[in-house]
């Protein structure tokens, strides 16, 4: 009878509290030998001799995933509720460009550990466009985001965000920590210092916390906190780990150390017993140690002499014949590199694709110039587009940037342009700007950059198709005249004649329909373009909004709806405080929806538009509805479709880090 007693309180034991068969703590003080061995790696993402943990180099357009390689268990297999977990890790970002990080990296919990399909840039190495927001996902990740946020008003790319199936954050905050007096710090992710973070889910009260310090002391306050069920998103086994992606702008993501835990907390990390980060003092003491033999020294100093003097000789401004042939004026790179204080980034005033944008003052002159500073290692690509610097640098209107010289060293090409002290225009209509420019200042910029873009079509020697035009590139002088800038992707052509490139560039929103068909671009699809920056002034929008209203998403169909509901003054800026001339109102928003017809002939020319613009000429009294003539819009679908999903809710981190001169830097020739 004992005996059946006791196998009886066994079975209930095991029954109440069945044997522990599935893994619920990780803890890793780097990643040497064996741990090694319980990481899958994919992408750019491998572990250093050292054992640091990199998830992405300063490659550009990469991704990078670290998980752990068994998947762990995250519900309860009786109530379908997700369970408790906590998890800590050390990790570093270093920017190719110091203060210029991207993308950025998350924590993350996913069905599957290589991701498939997903993409870098803004989808930090984790979704792709398609995927996006559906449910059946099941992705949560906490994102280190370092490229800006304008919503949150981040402008240096600094955020923490918790995600759910998709990158637009469910809640995101500047990154900061608070110390030991409680008092909150902000807190660069890009700086290239060890940061420690805490990530906390508590299944009973359904909240997620998220702490960030400097040193191994987890702060009492909390960072980042957020009220969620996980259990509809979580699956009973997942894999957890990290995801990386770089895009234009590159960085190292690195992770030092990791511990995690289910239904309970973390095993603290401590940073000093964790792989130094390359670079660091304690890194170089190591190889110190391990080089000190007998002679090295010299051998050093020697190799490091000689590199010194063949860079010296590579750098150096050597003029080539075909150079002398090019105007304007060339500057010397000394001259350029005084001027802008040595390319400081306190002199940065923005950066794209191609390079950075510095804010500089001519030594002779103390004229003050914005350089552009492009690397390009093709010679061919240099004397091509040299030629075409010679043509657009003789371009004088009073409604255009105008180009002042160049320079070139070896792969390093410098564009010297006049400098724009209000900056770009996009600044004045988007999101929060600091001033909000009266009606009568905008209508002088419509006018101003009409004037510069029917100089560029017809008034000059040739024809030029700037192909850009958007709020972004059109620059403000000290008197707020509008001058059309960036002429990276401008062609040339006779009177009379389209340029033969076949290339689609540009940006979404101010694409005309036909060039996703024929690629080929024509002044009517710069006039296409400028309808869209005409409704941009008016009403102080974007001409693709992803967080409108549908009806309100595509800012020319709405704007269409206004019109033909008659209720045309509803679609002006609400911020003018209804300040602004009606009639001349009436003439942009109905001149805005025909330069954005759909058939490119149904779009007037940049004469007549100045014309209309002047009052010289009555405009019709009909307006067709940019669809009118083909009966389709599936044109403004393959914009949606393809208009890019931020990270944070942001603006798109890849194409758009505009600051006036940056947008688009000037590209070689096609």
């Amino acid at each position: 009878m004992a005996e059946r007693l006791i196998i009886f309180w066994v079975l209930l034991v095991f029954s109440i509290y069945p044997a522990k068969s599935q893994l619920d703590e990780l803890f890793f003080k780097g990643f040497k030998g064996g741990a090694a061995s319980n990481i899958s790696l994919n992408g750019a993402s491998e572990i250093e001799d050292n054992g640091i943990l990199r998830l992405t180099n300063v490659t550009q357009r990469v991704l990078g995933h670290a998980f752990y390689s068994r998947p762990i268990q995250f519900k309860n297999s009786t109530d379908g509720k997700a369970l408790s977990f906590s998890t800590t890790f050390a990790f570093a970002t270093c920017p190719q460009y110091a203060s210029l990080g991207g993308h950025g990296f998350a924590f993350t919990i996913s069905r599957e550990k290589g991701l498939p399909g997903a993409l870098p840039n803004q989808y930090l190495g984790l979704l792709n466009a398609s995927d996006v927001g559906n449910s059946s996902n099941h992705m949560f990740a906490v994102e280190f985001d370092t490229v800006l946020d304008l919503e949150l008003g981040d402008i240096n790319g600094n955020h923490v965000g918790i995600d759910i199936n998709s990158l637009v954050s469910k809640k995101s905050v500047p990154a900061a920590y608070f110390d030991d007096n409680n008092s909150k710090h902000d807190l660069d992710l890009k700086s290239g210092q060890v940061i420690q973070a805490w990530i906390e889910y508590d299944s009973p009260s359904n909240r997620l916390d998220v702490k960030l310090s400097p040193s191994s002391v987890k702060p009492i306050s909390t960072l980042l906190s957020f009220e969620v069920d996980l259990s509809p998103i979580l699956q009973e086994s997942m894999y957890v780990g990290f995801s990386a992606s770089t895009g234009l702008l590159a960085s190292s993501h690195y992770i030092m150390g990791w511990s995690f835990k289910m239904n309970g907390e973390a095993k603290s990390l401590h940073l000093d017993e964790l792989p130094s980060l390359p670079g660091s003092k304690e890194y170089h003491r190591v190889l110190k140690i391990g080089v000190s033999v007998s002679g090295s020294v010299v051998i050093i100093l020697l190799i490091g002499l000689s590199f010194y003097m063949v860079r010296k000789i590579k750098n150096s401004d050597v003029v080539e014949p075909w150079e002398l042939d090019v105007g304007p004026h060339r500057y010397s790179h000394e001259e350029l590199k005084k001027a802008t204080r040595g390319f400081r980034d306190e002199e940065l005033l923005g950066f794209g694709g191609f390079g950075q944008v510095y804010k500089g003052t001519l030594p002779n002159s103390n004229t003050q110039v914005a350089v552009k500073r492009i690397s390009n290692e093709s010679k061919q690509g240099l004397r091509e587009f040299a030629s075409e610097i010679g043509s657009i640098g003789r371009l004088r209107h009073r409604n255009l940037v105008q180009l002042f010289g160049w320079c070139r060293q070896r792969g390093d090409l410098l564009l010297v342009y006049d400098f724009m002290p209000n900056g770009s225009l996009d600044k004045y209509l988007f999101d929060e700007p600091k001033t909000i420019l009266s009606w009568e200042q905008r209508f002088k910029i419509i006018n101003g950059v009409a004037s510069g873009l029917l100089y560029l079509h017809e008034e000059w020697e040739q024809t030029v198709i700037h192909r850009d035009i958007k709020a972004a590139n059109v620059l403000l002088d000290s008197e707020l005249n509008g001058r059309l800038g960036d002429f990276g992707l401008a062609k040339l052509c006779n009177h009379g004649s389209n340029p033969s490139t076949t290339r689609v560039v540009g940006t979404l929103g101010y694409l005309a329909p036909e060039l996703t068909r024929t690629g080929k671009s024509t002044t009517s699809s710069d006039v296409f373009a400028f309808g869209a920056l005409l409704l941009e002034v008016l009403c102080g929008r974007r001409p693709i909004e992803p967080k409108a209203l549908p009806e309100e998403l595509i800012l020319v169909e709405w704007a269409w709806e206004k019109w033909r509901a008659g209720s045309v003054l509803e679609v002006v800026d609400a911020r003018l405080g209804g300040e602004f001339d009606k009639v001349e109102a009436v003439v942009v928003l109905k001149l805005g929806l025909m330069c954005s017809n759909n058939a490119p002939k149904a779009r007037p020319t940049m004469r007549q538009v100045v014309r209309y613009l002047e009052g010289k000429v009555p405009l019709p009294e009909a307006v067709e509805a940019p669809d009118a003539y083909d009966g389709k819009k599936g044109d403004c679908g393959y914009y949606l479709h393809s208009y890019p999903t931020s990270s944070a809710g942001g603006d798109d981190r890849d194409a758009d880090i505009e600051s006036g001169y940056s947008n688009s830097l000037l590209s070689l020739p096609r």
